[in-house]
């Protein structure tokens, strides 16, 4: 059994707070490997930020779950190494999928874990939940729950089409299984391709894709049925479409991707939705660099000159989401 806390991580329960009370949202970045982990740390330690390192079953396959446990110590200490000496980290499982998947990651370091049993008859979910909560509680680790189903693909999560939360389920929901936090569903999706182009407009001057709003009148319902509750959403790229013009035009093919407004996760940051979950940006902005000087460059073969412009890429997205998108630039308790 890890602690934790003696890797130097926290878990969500006192950021999540201070978020609501703020009015922001704190970055959960999922992570696959070390270019990703530097890049997220040096734009949450040079911005004073709070921050959650996600990991996916998927990564934790990929990266192998001792690795990741030394990594996310690390993680900690490069922070005060950047000169941010009172870091908060917490390290997260995203989309849980097993008590024994959560069980195992909080055995192993994990601060918070996310089971989730959307998927699920409801019966089902809140005693899959319940049992979750109440192996994490012993240890002080927070479990996030989920209610409502959404579409695309991530990892292992695959869903054809969303279902919105219920607002009418979730006090039972939540008082049923003692969650720490509600992730829910109201339009966002998980992957680059969050809606069909049928789902959206074209904007006629340059052709492409408007995507439908968010469905603020569900997150208002669900709000007032459990104020000041921690609320999350999945699926919250943007899919930047800089990003995706330099992959198209360096080999690639992603033809109308497409992702949620920022101007809809500036709106959501500032109500109680205090955790926006965001993958499918970061592998956009890695890929893209990393085609871009295989194009440019097609002798190179050193990884470093690929992933380290790649490493560069993914760091001004995180500065820029934390500074200019969910507002949690100089929120940490201590900034000294």
């Amino acid at each position: 059994m890890v602690d934790y806390k003696s890797l130097g991580l926290v878990n969500t329960r006192e950021m999540f707070k201070k978020a609501i009370n703020g009015g922001y949202a704190i970055p959960a970045f999922n992570f696959n490997n070390m270019e990703q982990l530097q890049a997220i740390i040096k734009a949450s330690s040079e911005t004073k930020s709070p921050v959650i390192l996600q990991v996916s079953k998927g990564a934790r396959n990929y990266a192998n779950q001792t690795l990741l446990r030394y990594m996310a110590q690390g993680a900690v200490e490069y922070a005060k190494e950047l000169g941010c000496n009172h870091p908060e980290i917490a390290l997260h499982l995203d989309h849980g999928d097993s008590f024994e998947v959560c069980k195992s990651c909080i055995d192993f370091g994990f601060s918070s874990v996310m089971i989730d049993g959307s998927a699920l008859p409801y019966d089902e979910n809140v005693a899959l939940t319940r049992k979750v909560v109440e192996y994490a509680h012993q240890f002080d680790v927070t479990v996030e729950g989920e209610l409502g189903v959404l579409a695309g693909v991530e990892d292992d999560v695959v869903a054809e089409e969303s279902h919105y939360t219920k607002p009418e389920e979730v006090i039972d929901f939540v008082s049923k299984t003692g969650v720490d936090s509600l992730a829910i569903s109201i339009g966002t999706s998980h992957g680059a391709y969050k809606f069909k182009p049928e789902q959206c407009t074209r904007d006629p001057k340059t052709g492409k894709l408007v995507p439908p709003p968010l469905a603020f009148d569900v997150l208002d319902a669900i709000m007032e049925k459990l104020p000041g509750f921690p609320i999350v959403l999945h699926g919250s790229s943007s899919v930047p479409q800089e990003y995706v013009d330099t992959i198209n035009a360096n080999g690639g093919k992603l033809p109308d991707a497409v992702g949620i407004p920022e101007e809809q996760l500036r709106k959501a940051s500032k109500s109680a939705v205090c955790k926006i979950n965001i993958d499918s940006d970061s592998r956009l902005a890695f890929t893209a660099a990393v085609r871009k000087v295989f194009n440019e460059k097609p002798a190179e073969f050193d990884p470093r000159k690929y992933c380290g412009p790649a490493r560069d890429l993914m760091t001004e997205l995180y500065e820029h989401k934390i500074k200019n998108v969910l507002g949690s630039e100089n929120r940490l308790a201590d900034l000294g």
